[in-house]
């Protein structure tokens, strides 16, 4: 399903026209963005989704074609949990 798709569905769901629902799916875009890129909170959508920003730690890799080792630095990622009735649903449950 892509983004197109998506905004019909949650505009048929909630009975919204799809112009509501791609306003909404936008916030909710930029608000997480904007607490990840904050990292101090942690957005959590109970049984569904979590959002954390995460430290990576530096370390050394190694370049696959030639074997020489590559350091690399410490940054951010961003970890995405599911919650317990996504993964029910994954189950098929």
């Amino acid at each position: 399903m892509n983004r197109s798709e998506l905004v019909i569905a949650i505009a048929e769901r909630a009975e919204v026209d799809r112009k509501a629902a791609d306003a909404v799916l936008n916030a909710f875009a930029e608000i997480t963005s904007e607490v990840v890129a904050k990292g101090d909170e942690k957005i959590t959508i109970p049984g569904f989704l979590g959002f954390e920003r995460t430290l990576r730690a530096a370390r050394t890799a190694r370049n696959p074609q030639t074997g020489d080792p590559i350091d690399i630095p410490a940054g951010h990622s961003v970890k995405v949990s599911a919650g317990s009735k996504l993964k029910d649903a994954a189950k098929g449950k």
